[in-house]
């Protein structure tokens, strides 16, 4: 079996995999897959309130929140985001950290005023001190990527909004460490990372930040919407919520998010000792502080890359059964993506790989 370092749709857990697998063609005592279940029915209704729950739970999502299963990934939640929660003011800021939080911002600016809080960096490499940030005391929200997956940047800390909604796309972390969701006015992430298969979007939504959408937005995207409805206004990718659902449990098993956070660490120091290890043959280009544990893009050969000697590094870890290590088209050179699911001892075997192919290709 392969070890998937895909940056998304990503790994999945294998024992949720093999149970997925015994329950295809009939889920429990229905008789019928899930994929063939009414989104109307008990059999459907307990699997998909059972997810619900489970978000809650694992992220102690507190009353006054709601819980939003969505369509349309996260980018469709960019426009959402701005059509619920800007009409108060018009306004509304951003952190451009990364390629995710770039397109964000595009989006925005279809909305209303957006203020980029600090100038867009001619490399996404680091977050800028929030001291430098200008923050607009009349904004609806402000809005961040808290791991931008093509860059490899992460926030260590939660920003100071003096009170302004904090927004986040935690689309490539959330699940993998603790958070106090209370400083956040809504965070949302797309399944495809760490939650479950692609075609769902988690959102957690304060309770204040609902009723407000301009009257254009579509009504599959108004949070009132589907928070009155329970995220079934329209029938819903079930067969994907129900695979999240088993995910959720899966992490529960393992020890809940603090496990989680554990092995991400273990995992993403396995790699970035490797590489600063190598005598510069490896270079990851963000900022030590800013290092991502779920995405560690690096180069090969030189701080610009050898684009021949990563392709053969890529071709070598493929013959050893490791895949999708390529780097985004945007960037290039390589990326290992360390979701949940990829184990300890699947970064051990990268990191040992990329030792051996140090070793055997360093110029004396």
């Amino acid at each position: 079996m392969v070890i998937n370092f895909g940056a998304g749709p990503a790994k999945l857990p294998e024992e949720v995999l093999l149970e997925v697998q015994r329950d295809l063609i009939q889920h429990g005592q229905s008789g019928i897959s899930v994929m063939e279940m009414s989104h109307r029915s008990k059999e459907y209704s307990d699997i998909h309130l059972k997810a619900l729950q489970a978000v809650r739970d694992i992220l102690n999502v507190p009353d006054n929140y709601k819980v939003l299963f969505m369509q349309g990934g996260g980018t469709g939640i960019f426009s959402a985001i701005c059509m619920n929660l800007m009409g108060k003011t018009g306004i509304a800021d951003y952190c451009v950290t990364g390629t995710w939080s770039t397109l964000a911002y595009k989006e925005a600016t279809k909305y209303g005023k957006v203020n980029m809080v600090f100038p867009k960096p001619a490399k996404f490499t680091t977050v800028p001190d929030q001291s430098t940030w200008t923050l607009d005391p009349n904004a609806s929200y402000v809005y961040y990527c808290d791991n931008e997956t093509v860059n490899g940047v992460e926030f260590p800390f939660i920003p100071d909004t003096n009170g302004v909604p904090l927004v986040a796309d935690m689309s490539s972390n959330m699940l993998s460490r603790p958070f106090d969701i209370t400083k956040f006015g809504l965070v949302f992430g797309g399944a495809q990372k760490n939650i479950g298969p692609a075609g769902i979007t988690v959102v957690v939504v304060r309770d204040d930040l609902i009723g407000n959408a301009m009257p254009t937005t579509p009504t599959i995207l108004d949070f009132k919407v589907t928070v009155a409805n329970n995220s079934l206004y329209n029938t819903p990718p079930t067969f994907a919520i129900y695979v999240m659902g088993l995910v959720f449990e899966w992490i529960k098993k393992k020890g809940g998010l603090e496990a989680m956070n554990a092995n991400a660490l273990t995992k993403s120091q396995l790699i970035y000792k490797a590489i600063e290890s190598s005598n510069g043959f490896y270079t990851c280009p963000v900022d030590l502080k800013y290092r991502s544990r779920m995405n560690v893009p690096f180069r090969a050969g030189s701080t610009t890359g050898d684009e021949a000697l990563e392709a053969e590094f890529l071709k070598g870890a493929e013959k050893l059964a490791m895949v999708q290590l390529k780097g985004h088209r945007s960037v290039g050179g390589i990326r290992a993506s360390l979701y949940n699911a990829v184990s300890v001892e699947n970064a051990q075997v990268l990191a040992k790989y990329m030792n051996d192919f140090y070793n055997s290709h360093k110029t004396n």
